[in-house]
């Protein structure tokens, strides 16, 4: 169980990353949704110990990450959004390498780990060729052999099907929810349908702050009968957007369809929608943002 108690981050300039915040996160996936600069990446960073946070406690099991970031290391697998490889060095080369750095000094352990690994992640065809040459979504499935090094207890994933085709982003995914079985795996994202696909258990993050989490089941349950669609025009989408409580627009085969949060349709134009992830997420975004455009 990792729990997170309190954890707030000030940058030298004064932005505030996380305000606060509180989860606890049992063994499994769990999903971390948020917009783009919502805090995702900071609190990865804290729970990685690649941040020291202004305030607050992060305990994974008996380790206070905080005080002991060496013993949390240890046990800690990271796949950050972006990470760097040597040119010209092969996935077999650089993973054999990465084990090293990982404390498996035993030649013939760090040779069974490196070819398990690559197996795993469906890159044993392709070991001898450099890792710089990689598709994005092969890349990807090296960043997730690496962080599996040493049987790591705790998998930190941030945006990793960004960027992906559909057919390398599913492939990812059915690897994740393998792992995510037996140990805590966090996956940080934007990607709403990955939530939905992969985490029993989830969280919403904006601004900083913690402003929703659950099962995503149970939190689409709460738009059960309240969400509503309609085509609009462009023209007349600034009007409804003004009058109702509209959580998203999207196009759908060249049509702009907007979605609505009301206890009843708000004219016989709207059918009732069966209310998904999508709809919860963005309408929790619009609430959390309601109170500082008052003020505002």
């Amino acid at each position: 169980m990792l729990e997170i108690k309190g954890l707030t981050h000030t940058y030298p300039n004064g932005t505030r990353a996380l305000d606060d915040v509180q989860l606890s996160i049992p063994k499994g996936m769990f999903g971390l949704l948020g917009p783009n600069g919502a805090g995702k990446s900071s609190l990865m960073r804290c729970i990685a110990t690649l941040q020291t946070p202004s305030a607050g406690s992060i305990q994974f099991g008996d380790i206070d990450v905080i005080r002991q970031p060496e013993a949390l290391r240890r046990t800690l697998g990271y796949l950050p959004q972006d990470f760097g490889v040597y040119p010209r060095v092969s996935a077999y080369e650089l993973l054999d390498h990465l084990a090293v750095l990982k404390g498996i000094s035993d030649k013939g352990e760090r040779k069974d780990t490196v070819e398990t690994l690559l197996a795993q992640v469906n890159l044993w065809g392709v070991r001898k060729k450099a890792v710089a040459g990689y598709s994005g979504g092969m890349r990807q499935r090296f960043g997730v052999a690496q962080a599996l090094i040493g049987q790591p207890q705790l998998i930190i994933v941030d945006e990793p099907t960004a960027g992906l085709d559909p057919e390398e982003r599913n492939r990812f995914n059915n690897l994740l929810a393998a792992i995510g079985e037996s140990v805590v795996v966090i996956l940080s994202t934007h990607i709403v349908e990955d939530v939905a696909d992969l985490c029993p258990r989830m969280a919403i993050i904006n601004e900083g702050r913690i402003v929703q989490s659950g099962a995503p089941l149970a939190l689409m349950r709460e738009l059960q009968g309240r969400v509503w669609r309609r085509i609009v025009n462009n023209d007349s989408l600034p009007r409804y957007q003004m009058e109702l409580n509209v959580i998203s627009n999207r196009l759908r085969g060249g049509e702009t369809v907007i979605h609505v949060l009301a206890d009843a349709a708000p004219d016989a134009g709207f059918e009732a929608a069966p209310g998904d992830l999508e709809d919860f997420y963005f309408a929790t975004l619009r609430r959390s943002r309601k109170p500082q455009a008052a003020q505002a």
